[in-house]
C-alpha cells in the first residue's frame, strides 16, 4: 500500500468510524497531502513511512514555519500525522518511533469573545429588522429566520451547524415545555431547554412557511435548500456594521455569549458543560477567564486605587 492510499483509507476511517466533522477530514486531507509531499522531496522519492524518525517530522514542521504556518496550523498538522501514523501503527503494524518524544508547539486557548447581555439581545431582535439602505428590504420570511435563527444560538448555546442541521420536524413549538435534541461533534447528543422566547420566534418564522413538511430543513436559503453557514454569517456581518457592534459580534460569539451569561448569573460549570456540549470539562472552563475577566475590569473602572 503506497503512502498515498494509506492517507485515503485513513481519512475514510476517521469520516466512517470516528464520524469525524466534514471539516476536520477536509483539513487533515490538507495537512496529510502536505506532510506527504514534503516527505517525497525530504526522502529523494518514494515515501517509506516505516523508516520515519523524529527528525523527519521536525523537519516538516520546520518547513512549514518557514512558509509562514502560525502555531495553530502547525499544531493542527503535527495532530493530523500523530493520528494518521498511530493508525497505521494499529491497523498495519507501523513501528512509532517517529512518534517518540516529539512535542508540538505549545498553544494558549484564546479566551472566548462574548457580547454583553445588551449587544447580544439587540442582535436577536433587531437583525431582521435593520438593512442596508442602499439595498432592498429583506422578504418577511427571511427576516423572521434570521431571528429565529439568531435566538437559538443565544437561548441555547447552539453551535450555528447544530442549529442549521434542524429540520421542521426538530422545532420546539410555542406553549410547549420543550427540550431540542441537538447533535453536536462526533455524533454527541444533548437535550436543550428552549427558553418560550425562542419557540415564540421560531413559531413567528414558520407561521410565515405555511404547509413545510416535517422533513424539510428549519432554516432555509433563497433558493429553498438548507440555508448555508456563509450565507448566516454575512447577515450578521452586515447588521453589526449597520448597528455599530463590535466586529466580534458572530453567530459563533452568541454562543460563547450564552454561556458566559449563564456563568455570570451563577451556573454550575458542570451545567453549562452539558448545555454546550463539551467533552472535556477542560474546554468550558474557559469561560470562567472571560468572567474573570469582566470583574477585573469592573475593579479597574471603579475602585479609587486601581491606578
Amino acid at each position: 500500500m503506497t503512502a498515498a492510499e494509506a492517507r485515503a483509507r485513513y481519512l475514510d476511517w476517521l469520516a466512517r468510524e470516528r464520524r469525524a466533522a466534514a471539516n476536520t477530514v477536509e483539513a487533515y486531507g490538507r495537512d496529510l497531502a502536505d506532510f506527504l509531499q514534503f516527505l517525497a522531496g525530504h526522502m529523494g522519492g518514494e515515501v517509506d513511512l516505516a523508516a520515519l524518525r523524529p527528525g523527519d517530522i521536525r523537519a516538516f514542521l520546520a518547513a512549514r514555519a518557514m512558509g509562514g504556518a502560525g502555531l495553530a496550523t502547525r499544531a493542527r498538522q503535527l495532530a493530523a500525522v500523530r493520528g494518521f501514523l498511530r493508525w497505521l501503527a494499529r491497523t498495519r503494524g507501523l513501528p512509532t518511533a517517529a512518534l517518540s518524544g516529539l512535542r508540538g508547539p505549545r498553544l494558549k486557548p484564546p479566551v472566548p469573545r462574548a457580547l454583553t447581555p445588551g449587544q447580544a439581545r439587540e442582535v436577536v431582535e433587531q437583525a431582521g429588522t435593520v438593512h442596508d439602505p442602499d439595498r432592498a428590504e429583506l422578504p418577511a420570511q427571511q427576516a423572521a429566520r434570521d431571528v429565529a435563527l439568531f435566538a437559538l444560538l443565544y437561548g441555547c448555546g447552539l453551535r450555528l451547524g447544530e442549529a442549521l442541521a434542524l429540520d421542521v420536524r426538530d422545532a420546539p413549538r410555542e406553549g410547549e415545555k420543550a427540550a431540542l435534541r441537538v447533535t453536536g461533534k462526533g455524533g454527541r447528543q444533548r437535550m436543550v431547554p428552549v427558553l418560550p422566547a425562542v419557540r415564540r420566534a421560531i413559531a413567528d418564522y414558520l407561521r410565515l412557511r405555511p404547509g413545510a413538511r416535517p422533513e424539510e430543513p428549519l432554516f432555509l436559503g433563497a433558493r429553498g435548500g438548507r440555508l448555508d453557514a456563509a450565507v448566516a454569517q454575512r447577515s450578521l456581518r452586515l447588521y453589526r456594521r449597520l448597528a455599530g457592534l463590535p466586529e466580534h459580534a458572530t453567530p459563533h460569539a452568541l454562543r460563547h455569549s450564552f454561556a458566559t451569561h449563564l456563568l455570570a448569573g451563577g451556573a454550575d460549570l458542570r451545567a453549562i458543560q452539558e448545555l454546550l456540549g463539551h467533552a472535556s470539562l477542560s474546554t468550558t472552563q474557559r469561560y470562567t477567564a472571560v468572567d474573570a475577566a469582566a470583574l477585573l475590569s469592573t475593579w479597574r473602572r471603579a475602585h479609587p486605587r486601581a491606578d
